[in-house]
């Protein structure tokens, strides 16, 4: 009697845990392709940030969400063969944007830039002072020698391009984000928890079975 009541116990967390897992592990991939997408550097103009070949997590964000320093895939229909291209926010709509051909300003402060390709100043890359217009950004690529960017298109609206166009921003680390690799681990434990405790449950069932099979019946008096 006991064993039965052990392996009926076992069986009914099973049904929770193995659901439950389920649901975590499939919520987390769902998340993932809502608000992430991959994709894959082609180009030297993130240099030595990003190189060709690496493979990249992009957030899905909203313009409201942009910030100075973020690099960001963007769309821009009538450049780079309409295809979507990795740069760095430098300025934002409003912002006033200076450049000797070697170092930026925004706003009157100096830009400090640890991540730009030292020695490699594109020679062709002429001095340039613009204000952002309201709702575009002026991008730059971190490999200043070979990125096609803003510097280039300073007579269509100061070089900046439509925050609309943003499809998202880099992850930092380029991992899996913490929360939905703790909830797939999460779920992917309950699951298989589950599972082994309904082949418990089971297994206690038939030996329950087994053991009352084994009695013999009393006489008849």
């Amino acid at each position: 009697m006991r064993q039965r009541e052990e392996g009926s116990g076992l069986r009914v967390a099973a049904w929770v845990l193995v659901p439950l897992g389920l649901v975590l592990v499939l919520g987390g991939i769902g998340h993932f392709f809502t608000n992430y997408q991959g994709t894959t550097v082609v180009s030297e103009a993130m240099r030595p940030t990003y190189r060709p070949g690496e493979r990249l997590i992009i957030e899905r964000i909203g313009a409201g969400e942009i910030r100075r320093g973020d690099v960001l895939l963007i769309h821009v229909p009538d450049r780079y063969q309409d295809s979507p291209a990795l740069q760095r926010v430098i300025g934002m709509g409003g912002d006033h944007v200076v450049s000797d051909g070697r170092r930026i300003t925004v706003n009157g402060k100096q830009l400090n830039e640890p991540y730009v390709m030292r020695g490699e100043v594109h020679p062709t890359t002429r001095p340039y002072d613009v204000k952002v217009p309201d709702g575009r950004l002026f991008l730059l690529g971190d490999h200043r020698g070979n990125s096609n960017d803003s510097r280039y298109f300073l007579d269509t609206q100061s070089g900046s391009v439509a925050a609309s166009g943003v499809l998202g921003r880099v992850h930092k680390g380029s991992t899996v984000p913490p929360v939905l690799a703790t909830l797939g681990g999460l779920g992917i434990v309950l699951t298989l928890v589950g599972i082994g405790l309904g082949i418990g449950g089971h297994a206690a069932g038939r030996r329950a079975r087994r053991s009352l099979a084994a009695v013999p019946p009393r006489p008849v008096t």
